[in-house]
């Protein structure tokens, strides 16, 4: 089952992002796909705001990975570079610390990604209007949909 929020601007789509990290714990995993420009870092600085991140967050494109701390540190992953790759940079590691990651392009990497985890996929349907699709894998996340949308 999946469940679907509407967003009508870049700020609702970060409010969106906020109130998802106020219900996410250290050790989850989410993956967020989209077409480029669809809103993918726009939701990841949202979802830093609502980790206590300070520091300014953008696309991890040319580095696959950039680490940030605050109340729950975030990892956040651009594997698009991997696209084609065989490379393990330690996901297994990196996903087992006491942070919450989010993987942009999940796609390449999907070998290596955990079975319990939220796929989150953001489609445009204007020129700021998106459609956020929460697509949950294990109760901890199924659970953690049900109190998003409730």
């Amino acid at each position: 089952m999946s469940y679907t929020i509407t967003v009508q601007s870049p700020e609702q789509t970060e409010e969106l992002a906020m109130r998802v990290a106020s219900l996410l714990q250290p050790g989850d995993l989410l993956t967020l796909e989209g077409d480029l420009g669809a809103g993918k870092t726009t939701f990841t600085k949202g979802l830093a705001k609502g980790l206590g991140i300070e520091r300014t967050v953008n696309s991890p494109t040319f580095t696959i990975l950039k680490q940030y701390d605050g109340r729950v540190n975030l990892n956040h992953f651009d594997v698009y570079r991997l696209e084609n790759s065989d490379e393990d940079i330690g996901f297994d590691e990196l996903f087992a610390e006491e942070a919450v990651s989010v993987v942009e392009w999940a796609q390449f990497i999907d070998e290596y990604l955990p079975t319990d985890r939220l796929e989150i996929v953001i489609r445009r349907l204007s020129e700021e209007g998106r459609e956020v699709e929460f697509e949950p894998h294990g109760i901890r996340y199924e659970n953690l949909c049900r109190e998003l949308t409730r």
